[in-house]
């Protein structure tokens, strides 16, 4: 009898002790809701983008706070499983990363020691991709550097300006090869490459839009290479497709027209559209005729298009002697970086990262300086034939000479009244040596 009393407590001491164990497991399950799994920290010239990586949809709030300069975020419902100690050690903006007491107590804040004040960008992102839940922070820059500009000679003529893009950077890798090589590692290795080799030549300057591992997005890239004077922007790519088996290089230019191609609308897909800033010239932004206005936006446009198409056949002629191909003519597609319309402006794949063969050569430093080669000898002889006014090159080259039989360097050097130095430059020559036959670019004499 006291045994059959018993059992119904002895159950009852179950059933709470069942419940709280789901409790606990409840509990523990609310307080790992979400988690902190990495932190990628992006400092760039005019900005730091710091990229948060989560489990789940982030849900946050964050506010700024002075003397000193803070930023903090409260994570509601997150742990954080990331170290902060060397986060903020090559950053300009950010002092230092650390946690402090969170106002929910199942959730992670997390305090960013800053520099100074700075603008404020704070946006989440779906999984897209390799990646998942993502929150995303920039930090602008407040106040920009003012230029000094010098005050010019009036005979002195200025350089060509190159612009050169770097396609992607940053938290973003652009396409990824079958061995793990990012996108954005070999269009700055070429980038870079082609840059020393245009600076090289009397006359032309290059600009790199990007110089690191940042990400700058489509609309500045246009505005930096229009502040720079760019006459060309050149954009360098690797592509990639949804198999191993396509393979070659491609020039893009600006199309108004829809993908035809499935190639082309592979590339489509994998560009974020958004519209740049386009200009035609003080003409067009000063005329209070809206008629006159547009006629001279379309001809600046139309014009604009034709150079592109036109320097892009240069480019094919050229790197078809370092790499196969994949379109033997300029492919015309609308991408975001191809839509100023007052400079001409061309996009460059390299290759296919996703085809093993073609990541394997494009790792490789001896084929990109090839390539970078290629595109500068192409950049040379779109100019010869399209001389900017205002330019060194326009004073520069007057005549031409074919070299022959007895003839040397400094036999002509001394014929025209010009050093060999200046003959070597305005000619890309690497020695002495000339051949039989070979034409010449006399530039102007003292």
């Amino acid at each position: 009898m006291l045994l059959g009393m018993k059992l119904p407590s002895l159950i009852l001491n179950l059933i709470f002790l069942l419940l709280s164990i789901i409790t606990a497991f409840s509990v523990n399950n609310v307080m790992a809701a979400n988690s902190i799994d990495g932190i990628r920290v992006w400092p760039a010239p005019e900005n730091t983008r710091i990229v948060f990586d989560l489990k789940n949809k982030p849900d946050y709030k964050y506010f700024t706070l002075k003397s000193p300069h803070r930023l903090v975020i409260d994570f509601k419902n997150t742990k954080n499983a990331v170290s902060l100690k060397k986060l903020a050690k090559n950053d300009p903006r950010i002092k230092r990363f650390r946690t402090s007491k969170a106002k929910n107590r199942r959730g992670t804040r997390l305090v960013l020691e800053l520099t100074n004040a700075y603008k404020l960008s704070v946006f989440s992102l779906a999984p897209a991709g390799q990646y998942g839940n993502r929150l995303v922070l920039d930090l602008y820059d407040n106040s920009k550097k003012k230029t000094i500009i010098s005050s010019v000679i009036p005979n002195e003529k200025r350089d060509i300006v190159i612009a050169i893009v770097a396609g992607h950077g940053g938290e973003d890798p652009g396409s990824i090869g079958t061995r793990g090589t990012y996108e954005k590692r070999i269009t700055l290795a070429i980038s870079k490459k082609l840059e020393r080799l245009v600076n090289k030549q009397l006359g032309f300057k290059a600009v790199m839009i990007r110089t690191g591992d940042y990400y700058v997005n489509h609309d500045r890239k246009t505005e930096l290479a229009r502040k720079s004077g760019a006459d060309l922007l050149i954009s360098i790519h690797a592509d990639a497709f949804v198999s191993s088996q396509p393979s070659g290089a491609s020039v893009l230019v600006q199309s108004t027209k829809r993908s035809n191609s499935e190639f082309t609308r592979w590339i489509a897909n994998r560009e974020a559209e958004s519209e740049l800033l386009g200009g035609a010239g003080e003409t067009i932004r000063k005329t209070k005729d809206e008629n006159l206005a547009m006629t001279l936006a379309d001809m600046k446009k139309e014009y604009t298009m034709a150079s592109s198409y036109n320097f892009a056949q240069y480019v094919i002629k050229q790197i078809k002697k370092v790499t196969k191909l994949h379109k033997k003519q300029p492919e015309g597609l609308s991408l975001a970086v191809l839509k100023s319309s007052d400079i001409p402006s061309v996009l460059i794949e390299t290759g296919f990262i996703s085809n093993p063969q073609e990541e394997k050569k494009l790792n490789n430093a001896a084929f990109q300086q090839k390539f970078a080669k290629a595109i500068q000898i192409a950049i040379n002889k779109y100019f010869s034939s399209n001389i900017p006014e205002g330019t060194l090159l326009a004073t520069l080259e007057l005549k031409k000479h074919k070299v022959r039989s007895g003839e040397s360097l400094s036999v002509l050097a001394q014929r025209y009244n010009v050093s060999m130095k200046q003959l070597k430059l305005v000619n890309n020559l690497k020695s002495n040596q000339l051949k039989i036959g070979q034409t010449l670019k006399i530039p102007r004499a003292g």
